[in-house]
């Protein structure tokens, strides 16, 4: 299963998510194969590290996170299977940037809310530690989710 997670800069939600999925991924699924990868749909912070606050977050539950901020691409539409979007806006986006022929499919990633929160919403401009914590919680319970649609190997 190859899966892009996307924001809006691609330096809090995206690379948390792509953290959190690759963290639960190695729990029971043999992922070594699969390509885990977020993006943003914008370029002010490509080529930086993942926001603070999500560093933060994420180092302080336990994930490993390592990232460079990087632009959606034209390719990643044939590269992924499934390209998850943090919020209607960045759905917008994508939809504007994808070619034709595209095989990706491409949804909210909180269509796997198990509590029914469509959009992750963006902690950026907030900044502090809750807003963060909130958004990774999230963005957890949806990764376990979307990770229990994929069949395990057989044993």
């Amino acid at each position: 299963m190859d899966v892009l997670f996307v924001c809006l800069g691609n330096i809090c939600r995206s690379p948390m998510a792509e953290a959190v999925f690759r963290h639960w991924a190695s729990h029971g699924h043999d992922h070594r194969s699969w390509l885990i990868d977020s993006a943003g749909t914008g370029d002010w912070h490509v080529g930086s590290q993942p926001h603070p606050g999500t560093l933060s977050v994420c180092q302080g539950r336990g994930i490993a996170i390592s990232h460079q901020a990087r632009r959606i691409e034209h390719s990643d539409f044939h590269r992924f299977d499934l390209i998850l979007a943090m919020d209607r806006a960045n759905m917008t986006a994508l939809r504007s940037v994808r070619p034709r022929h595209a095989t990706a499919e491409s949804r909210l990633l909180g269509s796997y809310d198990p509590q029914g929160v469509s959009e992750v919403l963006d902690p950026y401009h907030s900044g502090d530690a809750a807003s963060f914590q909130a958004v990774f919680e999230q963005i957890e319970r949806c990764c376990r989710s979307l990770l229990a649609t994929i069949p395990l190997p057989p044993r």
